[in-house]
């Protein structure tokens, strides 16, 4: 268990693309046609397109979803294609290198460790301290004062949503990097639960944890799939990670005592605190240890990763697991896989005995872009960016991207009719070819579509339309319960570098609490020893790490 909480959350849905009839580059802010940076020579948009086109240099790292067809690849390929022919732009690789295996750190913290050039534009989602890295290496210039000059008005709303998101790319006040935006809640959990196990037993919604206990208790002991033997447990979860984490989450036990573990939280007075040792913490650890020596849980939860916990789920050993609304997509198709007649349904994050409710949240960034201090045009990349959150983020209907990014590869035509339908076009996902990954996402667009299409309205823009043809009605359902309870979010608040002490004290630390929960959970020490992890993780150096944390969060927040 980490103290500082993973910026990066694995993305299922794909956003859609979008076009708009205007098909010039639309910058609502200071226009690139207009103004170069302190750096550039003077460059100028015509008809929409520099002319002669300009180069963008860049790094991203490949990973193998990445799909090209016969004859392309990352220099050269439908998009590269489209944005030279359409804005003037050459967007070329300055090595490549593929995600796996830690081959594109290596290759650029060598780059870095030799003062080699840097590209014109890094885009990265991974290793936090690998972004640290190229902070710190003062390569990159203040990309926050560039995107305040050039970044269109949609671009700069989609950012606003969540203004935290530039938080772990600031340094001295500066905002170093621009975040990548993912759609908002999309890791958000809800509660699974076998509906057809609910129906045999006739239970009704649980509301609270009480109301949970009995489920918990059938689901172990009354023989659920009617098998003749005592085979299936409550819930799935799996901490050997995190106990608050993306899949077969525990966080949601602690929230309903109003504690978050594994992460810094905002207390009351406007100060961070670490959940682990935060009020409530203890409590949800009692009815854990409850909960496993009652047999609700399996033995094997601490050796448990998400994937693994979740497997237990589909194999329909397991009533119960917490996870995001997208789970309809993977990996809960396998539970009809295994067993035809297996039903499963969302349910809302059940309340604790004061009526608290909490739920881990998942930030609005995945990702950053920095900007080469020595380019000679950033405004060219404003260009670039802008056009897709103008015209692919929110589509227009008729406009360039209605049905998606290229005709022949996201989407294809069939008996005169357009469709996205990957058995048709062959998986190929030119979104994943861009500079930002997803090509651009507005935050907030994905869910608010979801739920309005769980609510029975029809479909009206391209964005809803193709979300309505790709989503189940489970994961439609869930979208409305995460909506709904968007109010019990409980947020990682920091979400800076390594402090000092951290760097010094953070192995320890995190293996004292794994070691305390862990032993606490299985009945092995009793509940009290939480107490006294508490006091020994403060003269520890946990009292020096959260008057770190909150002076970072004061010197990025302004409090």
């Amino acid at each position: 268990m980490l103290l500082v909480g993973a910026l990066a959350m694995t993305t299922i849905l794909a956003g859609c693309g979008g076009n708009g009839a205007n098909n010039t580059p639309s910058n609502n802010a200071t226009s690139p046609s207009n103004s170069t940076s302190t750096n550039t020579t003077s460059v100028e948009l015509k008809d929409g397109k520099y002319d002669p086109p300009i180069t963008i240099s860049y790094l991203r790292p490949w990973g193998p979803d990445v799909k090209f067809k016969s004859g392309e690849d990352q220099d050269n390929n439908v998009h590269t294609q489209w944005a030279k022919e359409k804005l003037g732009i050459e967007l070329k690789n300055q090595w490549i290198s593929p995600s796996t295996n830690n081959a594109f750190e290596t290759k650029l913290r060598l780059s870095l460790a030799s003062n080699a050039e840097m590209p014109d534009i890094i885009s990265y989602r991974g290793e936090f301290n690998l972004v640290r890295e190229l902070i710190e290496s003062g390569k990159f210039v203040d990309a926050g004062e560039l995107f305040d000059q050039y970044a269109s008005d949609v671009w700069k709303e989609a950012v606003n949503e969540d203004p935290t998101v530039w938080y772990p790319y600031m340094e001295d006040g500066k905002r170093i990097g621009i975040p990548i935006l993912d759609f908002a809640y999309n890791g958000d959990p809800v509660m699974w639960i076998r509906e057809d196990w609910m129906k045999k037993f006739g239970f009704e919604e649980p509301k609270t944890l009480a109301d949970l206990e009995p489920i918990l208790e059938a689901f172990t002991n009354q023989d659920p799939d009617g098998n003749g033997q005592k085979d299936t447990y409550g819930l799935s979860i799996g901490f050997k990670n995190a106990i608050n984490t993306w899949m077969s989450d525990a966080g949601w036990i602690f929230g309903a005592f109003g504690s978050m573990p594994n992460q810094w939280n905002m207390k009351e007075d406007g100060t961070l605190e670490y959940g682990s040792v935060g009020e409530g913490t203890k409590e949800a650890l009692a009815l854990l240890q409850d909960w496993m020596g009652k047999g609700y849980m399996s033995e094997e939860a601490g050796l448990y990763d998400e994937t693994k916990a979740a497997e237990e789920f589909t194999a329909g050993k397991a009533g119960i697991v917490v996870g995001p609304h997208w789970m309809p997509s993977w990996p809960l198709e396998d539970v009809k896989r295994n067993n035809p007649d297996a039903e499963y349904k969302a349910y809302p994050i059940p309340s604790g005995p004061d009526g608290k409710a909490g739920r881990r949240g998942t930030s609005n960034g995945n990702g950053v872009i920095l900007i080469n201090k020595d380019m000679e045009n950033p405004e060219a990349f404003f260009t670039y960016q802008n056009y897709l959150f103008d015209h692919y983020a929110n589509p227009e209907v008729g406009g360039e991207f209605e049905y998606g990014l290229a005709e022949g590869y996201d989407w294809v035509v069939v008996d005169g009719v357009p469709t996205t339908d990957s058995a048709l076009t062959g998986g190929y996902a030119p979104e994943k070819y861009t500079l930002t990954f997803d090509g651009a996402r507005i935050p907030s667009l994905n869910m608010a579509t979801l739920a309005k299409l769980a609510s029975g309205e029809e479909p009206s823009t391209p964005f809803e339309k193709k979300i309505k043809t790709g989503v189940p009605q489970p994961m439609l359902d869930a979208a409305t319960i995460v909506m709904a309870q968007k109010d019990i979010v409980m947020p990682q608040m920091f979400t800076g570098a390594p402090t000092k002490t951290m760097q010094m004290n953070n192995d320890i630390l995190s293996k004292m609490e794994n070691d305390t929960f862990s032993q606490i959970i299985y009945g092995k020490t009793s509940i009290d020893a939480y107490d006294a992890f508490v006091e020994k993780w403060y003269s520890s150096g946990g009292k020096q790490i959260t008057e770190e944390v909150n002076e970072w969060y004061q010197s990025v927040s302004g409090q």
